[in-house]
């Protein structure tokens, strides 16, 4: 039988205990990441078709080439603000499909 811990823990440092000994993390950055790529622009919403994360990558697929062509160019910004979105470095390589 394990001993109950009584002292007092805030909310937040609660679940990201739980998060971290249910092995949880991955999951959810997965869905924070796709929230974070649609919040960016309303026009990824109308483009995109896919959004996975898959370890640092995150793979995009878009319904317009030109679309895809035009985000190419900036996808070192594009990355910079999903990482300051997520509050950390979760995505280091961007894919435009």
């Amino acid at each position: 039988m394990t001993k109950r811990n009584t002292d007092p823990i805030s909310i937040s440092d609660a679940l990201g205990e739980f998060v971290s000994k249910n092995k949880l993390q991955k999951g959810i950055d997965k869905l924070d990441v796709e929230n974070a790529w649609y919040s960016l622009n309303p026009a990824f919403k109308t483009y995109t078709i896919s959004v996975r994360l898959e370890r640092d990558t995150l793979l995009v697929n878009l319904s317009s080439s030109v679309f895809r062509e035009e985000l190419s160019y900036g996808k070192e910004k594009i990355m910079e603000r999903l990482n300051e979105e997520l509050r950390r470095d979760v995505v280091k390589k961007l894919i435009l499909r």
